[in-house]
């Protein structure tokens, strides 16, 4: 199994957007990967309005990236700056990044 962290919208209308994470979610676990969303797990106790506990959880995240095979980056509702944080240490980690959509497959 691929070890893959999901990139996706959290930040904005967060109840669509914890939605499409989780149909993210799905999708990489039909794909036979190990995926992995900060963005579900850590506002669970962290307040991503609060600007440090937000920091504190990206930073967790991106932490756990070190790890992956793989970042898949969710496009269907844009890319906001939180991903564009995400890709840019993907990148820096030398991580595989793969675009994908849920909608209009």
């Amino acid at each position: 199994m691929l070890k893959v962290v999901i990139e996706s919208p959290f930040a904005g209308d967060v109840v669509r957007n914890i939605k499409y994470a989780q149909l993210c979610l799905a999708d990489s676990l039909k794909r036979g990967e190990a995926p992995f969303l900060s963005h579900l797990l850590y506002p669970l106790v962290l307040d991503d309005n609060d600007p440090e506990q937000r920091k504190q959880g990206m930073e967790a995240g991106f932490e756990w990236m070190k790890t992956a095979d793989l970042v898949a980056v969710y496009t269907d509702l844009g890319i906001t700056e939180g991903m564009k944080l995400g890709i840019f240490y993907a990148t820096r980690y030398n991580k595989k990044i793969e675009y994908r959509r849920i909608f209009d497959q």
